[in-house]
């Protein structure tokens, strides 16, 4: 079970690890690889929203900025078995966040919450998203009526996130996020000063020039070039759908502790 309350810097590196959230995950080393591969070769479900170009057409760069920024074992000869996120890398880039949603506190901050994967990090924005308005931002509402072919841009306890079928849907598709930022500009409406996000949602924003920061697997290398580039301000390194949602619940904790929100 989550350890309780905010936990210390080792503690929450080791509950990390206990619960696959980094240490040895769940995704094989074959699938992170060949995810690498199909960013390199420019197929774009793999972008995230981005826009690359030729910049990484080697998947041994791509490799080379995994096992930096996430802890994937960095030998190319490794092609199959376990893979790795280095905790203390996952805990640096919370580290980082931290000080990014500090500075939208301080500042009072629009602030846009979004996420691909709501079937494990939902909790973690709408949490992230309370605390901000408590300490007086503006979580941004989001047009109504978007949608992209996938499905109805929707917003669910502050989260924007894709609905299809009466459910939410898991998407790495940057056009959700495109069909909100295009909203509000066609609404006269300002953008956010930050958005907190994953997946292409966040990709998209910061490629639109807003500062963007969020969350991604081992096998989802695109926002890791992006903040590599700076494109996006933090990408934290996580398994983004482990066995219960709950047990992020001390990572949010520890998150908001070090952005003094809590």
């Amino acid at each position: 079970m989550p350890i309780p309350g905010t936990p210390s810097r080792a503690e929450l590196a080791e509950h990390l690890v206990r619960t696959r959230i980094a240490g040895d995950v769940a995704t094989p080393r074959e699938n992170n690889l060949s995810h690498y591969r199909k960013l390199a070769n420019g197929d774009r479900n793999y972008w995230f929203g981005l826009e690359l170009g030729d910049r990484w057409s080697d998947e041994q760069d791509v490799l080379a900025v995994m096992a930096e920024r996430v802890g994937v074992n960095d030998d190319p000869e490794y092609r199959y078995g376990q893979d790795t996120i280095d905790p203390e890398l996952t805990v640096a880039a919370l580290e980082r966040m931290a000080g990014r949603l500090r500075k939208a506190a301080d500042g009072g901050q629009r602030v846009l919450f979004a996420t691909g994967h709501p079937g494990g990090l939902l909790d973690v924005h709408r949490a992230t998203a309370d605390a901000l308005r408590t300490a007086g931002c503006e979580i941004v509402v989001i047009p109504e009526g978007l949608t992209t072919e996938e499905g109805y841009v929707q917003q669910f306890a502050d989260v924007a996130v894709l609905e299809h079928g009466a459910s939410l849907w898991h998407t790495h598709s940057g056009e959700p996020m495109k069909a909100i930022l295009t909203g509000l500009e066609r609404a006269g409406r300002p953008l956010p000063d930050l958005v907190v996000a994953d997946h292409g949602w966040a990709g998209y924003a910061g490629q639109h020039g807003v500062d963007s920061v969020g969350y991604a697997d081992c096998n989802d290398p695109a926002l890791f070039l992006a903040e590599s580039e700076g494109t996006l301000q933090v990408a934290v390194p996580l398994d983004d759908h482990v066995v219960s949602p709950r047990y992020y619940d001390p990572m949010t904790a520890y998150l908001l502790a070090e952005a003094g929100l809590k």
